[in-house]
């Protein structure tokens, strides 16, 4: 029903409400009028503005200064790496365990974020057991070796003097690559001999050639 529809309806009820003798009746007649009144108020009353969806805050962009010393050690199951960082407290640590990397984020230590991280590691871990302890002085990442055994480094390396073994290369591909490294490695009395080599081993005196590097 429309608001004027509503007024009409409302005026008449009021007359007859006038016009009424009996409590009875005069009493429907009442409550009738409010009830009238009530759904013109509602069908009169401006439509609320729809309001705006709430953002999520912006969350800060957080600098962090790198922390690239550290110490650590090893035994048969385990890595500790030793963090020397004072004021950091536990619930503001933040760590990312993964089956190749470590990376450890401090927050708000003495008005600083500092960040640990090892992007990829010598070998795998076990993130669910890796865990972060933090003393007064300094900071104690405890990693559980994924197999154990020693650990040359923490950090991952290419083995440079392994040859290629891709089988659709020139079979001489991989001692040449060897001979390649060997030759930045060296000092000058190996680069004289690998130099030699690689000019015997193009007019057929390989074999001879490379009997001077053993």
């Amino acid at each position: 029903m429309s608001a004027e529809e509503l007024r009409l309806e409302l005026d008449e009820l009021r007359q007859l409400e006038g016009l009424a003798k009996r409590p009875r009746i005069q009493s429907l007649l009442a409550n009738e009028i409010r009830n009238v009144e009530a759904k013109l108020a509602k069908a009169t009353a401006p439509a609320p503005e729809p309001q705006a969806a709430a953002s999520a805050p912006a969350r800060p962009v957080l600098n962090y200064v790198t922390l690239g010393s550290f110490s650590w050690d090893q035994d048969n199951e385990k890595i500790r790496i030793y963090v020397f960082l004072e004021g950091v407290e536990q619930e503001k640590v933040e760590t990312s365990f993964k089956p190749m990397s470590v990376d450890i984020k401090f927050h708000d230590v003495k008005g600083k974020n500092y960040r640990c991280a090892i992007p990829k590691l010598n070998k795998e871990i076990v993130p669910e057991k890796c865990k972060v302890v933090v003393k007064p002085t300094k900071v104690v990442v405890t990693l559980w070796k994924a197999s154990k055994g020693n650990w040359l480094d923490l950090y991952f390396k290419e083995d440079k003097f392994k040859p290629s073994m891709d089988k659709e290369k020139d079979p001489m591909s991989g001692i040449m690559d060897l001979m390649k490294n060997m030759y930045e490695e060296g000092d000058e009395d190996m680069k004289r001999t690998i130099a030699k080599a690689w000019s015997d081993s193009r007019s057929g005196k390989t074999t001879d050639s490379l009997s001077g590097l053993r």
